[in-house]
C-alpha cells in the first residue's frame, strides 16, 4: 500500500544546520533552487555546498514534517542569513495560481494548501537507476554456496534457453519454507590484493522463478522475471527478504579504512563516475551503508635530478563514492565524483 504523505505548505518551512562561515559554500551557488523531476539530492547539495555528501547535516529534522529527507519537485530551496551564519530552507506545497494566458503573472499569489504525495514521487538521493541490479539482485556468497543449492534442469520440451513466462524444471533440495528462488550465474572469485585472503564470489543475478509443484528432488518453476536468458546449471538461492530503500544517508565510516577497489561492474578496468564499484572492505570492518569514502590515485615515482635516486609523490584525491550494500568481507559502491580516470587498484580511504 502506498504511504502518503500530507504537508501544510506556506507556513512550513525546513529550517536546517548552519556552518561556522561560508567555507562549504560553493562559490557561485545560487540564492535559490526549484527542485525538478530528475534531480537527486546530491546533485542539489552539490549546487550549494563543496561537500555534497553533507547533505543529511543540512536536511536537519523538523518536528512540522514526517520526514524531511523526502524531497519533491516543485520544492523551493533558498539560501538565507540567520543570526549572520548561512542556512537552507526549503518552502513545500506552495499553490500557485495561474495569471493569464495560463502563466505565472508577476502577482502571483501563494496560498496555504494540502499536498498529497506519494514516497515514490520524492526524488532520490543518488541515481538509483545506476545501482538496482545490485540492490536487489546481485549479491556476494562464500564458496561452495552455488554447488550447494538447487540448480535449473532445462525449460519445458527441452528449451535450454528459458525467459520470463516459460516453464522451466530444476533439481536439487528444496527448502519448504521458500517458494521464490533467485536464480544466480557464478562470477568472479575475489581475493584480497595484498594479504590474498578470499573475500568471496560474486554472484550475478539473472531471474527469479517460483515453485509449483516437487517430485522427489525435481521442481516445476514457473519463471517471473529474467535480466538474461536463464540456462541449465544456473544455481538457485533462496530470494532474499531485502527492502530497498530510496533515500541513502551519507556518513563517514566510524573506523578509519584503508581499501581498494578490486573490480567494476562489467569486468572493465577503468572506472568512471557512476560506475559501480566493488572494495576489499566490508562489515567487519564497520562499513555501514551510505558511508562516503574517497578515491586516490597513487602518487608517481620521479627521479630527484639534485639528490639522485626515486621519490614516490603524495597519493592525489580523485574522487569520492557512496558504499550501498555491505557484505561480511567486501561492498558494493557507487561512484559519484571524479576528476580524472579512476582504475581498479586505486585506493579508498575516509573522506
Amino acid at each position: 500500500m502506498k504511504k502518503i504523505l500530507l504537508a501544510v505548505a506556506a507556513a512550513s518551512l525546513i529550517s536546517f544546520f548552519s556552518w561556522a562561515d561560508d567555507a562549504l559554500l560553493k562559490t557561485g551557488h545560487p540564492d535559490e533552487y526549484t527542485v525538478k523531476k530528475g534531480d537527486t539530492l546530491w546533485d542539489i547539495s552539490a549546487t550549494f555546498l563543496n561537500s555534497p555528501w553533507l547533505w543529511p547535516e543540512i536536511w536537519h529534522v523538523n518536528p512540522q514534517i514526517e520526514n524531511p529527507h523526502l524531497i519533491f519537485p516543485g520544492d523551493l530551496i533558498r539560501l538565507v542569513y540567520l543570526d549572520g551564519q548561512p542556512r537552507l530552507t526549503l518552502e513545500r506545497t506552495l499553490k500557485m495560481v495561474p495569471g493569464a494566458g495560463g502563466g505565472i503573472n508577476g502577482a502571483t499569489k501563494l496560498s496555504p494548501s494540502i499536498r498529497v504525495q506519494h514516497t515514490e514521487d520524492a526524488i532520490s538521493a543518488i541515481p538509483l537507476d545506476r545501482i538496482e541490479a545490485f540492490l536487489s539482485r546481485s549479491r556476494i556468497v562464500n564458496p561452495g554456496e552455488l554447488e550447494a543449492g538447487p540448480y535449473m534442469l532445462a525449460g519445458q520440451q527441452q528449451h535450454l534457453i528459458v525467459g520470463a513466462g516459460d516453464r522451466a524444471y530444476a533439481r536439487g533440495n528444496f527448502d519448504d519454507h521458500y517458494s521464490n528462488y533467485g536464480v544466480y550465474r557464478k562470477g568472479q572469485t575475489f581475493k584480497d590484493p595484498i594479504t590474498k585472503e578470499l573475500l568471496g564470489i560474486y554472484a550475478q543475478g539473472i531471474g527469479t522463478v517460483a515453485v509449483t509443484k516437487k517430485t522427489d528432488d525435481v521442481a516445476t518453476l514457473d519463471v517471473i522475471r529474467t535480466y538474461e536468458e536463464v540456462r541449465p546449471g544456473d544455481s538457485l538461492l533462496p530470494s532474499e527478504d531485502r527492502s530497498v530503500d530510496s533515500v541513502f544517508y551519507p556518513s563517514a565510516p566510524d573506523a578509519d579504512i584503508e581499501a581498494q577497489i578490486i573490480a567494476v561492474e562489467g569486468g572493465v578496468t577503468q572506472v568512471g563516475k557512476f560506475n559501480v564499484v566493488m572494495i576489499n572492505r566490508g562489515e567487519r570492518e564497520g562499513l555501514q551503508i551510505g558511508n562516503v569514502l574517497a578515491i586516490y590515485k597513487a602518487g608517481e615515482v620521479v627521479t630527484d635530478r639534485v639528490k639522485g635516486g626515486k621519490v614516490a609523490l603524495p597519493d592525489e584525491r580523485a574522487g569520492l563514492l557512496m558504499v550501498f550494500r555491505t557484505f561480511e568481507k567486501m561492498s558494493f559502491a557507487l561512484v559519484l565524483e571524479t576528476d580524472r580516470a579512476l582504475a581498479v587498484n586505486d585506493k579508498v580511504r575516509n573522506p
